[in-house]
């Protein structure tokens, strides 16, 4: 991995399982737990809220791996391969939002989709962009979770094959559609959100036409000229 570029999400892995809660059996067989059977079943409904939250994390740490492992194809065959991942694991649109800030209402519709296209594309070839070599590096989600408000953060590590551990945490929120990430903390504490909205800040003075045509030549550069957004 790269150093120095900011990007949503990184590498993680976990064993993944699932549980299956009937509220129809729950009810029936709810007098026929022993002691024992009962705290069974308590904790492991406990962890379906968690399994929901990390599992977008672990999909796209499988498909960073997989474009690790991937690096010397050509850039739009890996950006399209690593989209997917990168739709389902965040909510770009509130992520955009909250970056853009107060001035998001006052740009016009037409610019705001235009602004969030580019802006997809600028996040999703920072990740191929970063993640294009094997050098050995494991990802593991961490087994806790911590709150924040309502939010809640799933904890990850990116482990290299020599050195220090790098901590990389998601700020993971509920939608209608599931929980998806809406911030990546950096060492636990670094908010890339609120690191561009200071990068943003200079050109949103601009107007969002400006914004776009940045992030615009930033995704041309990172592809080496292949993509157009």
């Amino acid at each position: 991995m790269k150093e120095g570029k900011h990007f949503f999400f990184e590498k993680k892995k976990q064993k993944t399982f699932t549980f299956q809660q009937s509220t129809r059996e729950v009810k029936v067989f709810w007098f026929f737990f022993s002691k024992k059977n009962f705290l069974t079943f308590c904790l492991l409904a406990c962890a379906v809220p968690a399994v929901a939250q990390t599992a977008p994390i672990a999909a796209l740490d499988s498909a960073l791996l997989t474009a690790m492992k991937t690096g010397a194809g050509p850039f739009p065959s890996r950006y399209a391969a690593l989209a997917p991942a990168v739709d389902s694991a965040f909510n770009l649109p509130q992520i955009l939002q909250t970056i853009v800030g107060l001035r998001w209402p006052s740009i016009p519709p037409d610019q705001q989709k235009t602004l969030l296209g580019v802006f997809r594309a600028y996040t999703i070839a920072n990740y191929v962009a970063n993640f294009d070599s094997d050098s050995g590096d494991q990802i593991r989600i961490l087994p806790e979770t911590r709150s924040i408000g309502s939010d809640k953060v799933v904890e990850t590590e990116i482990v290299p094959k020599t050195g220090d551990a790098t901590r990389i945490d998601y700020v993971m929120r509920q939608f209608p559609a599931g929980w998806q990430a809406v911030d990546v903390l950096e060492e636990g504490t670094i908010s890339q959100v609120a690191v561009q909205r200071s990068d943003f800040r200079s050109l949103l003075e601009g107007g969002a036409d400006k914004l776009t045509a940045s992030l615009r030549a930033k995704v041309d550069k990172l592809s080496g000229g292949t993509l157009h957004p």
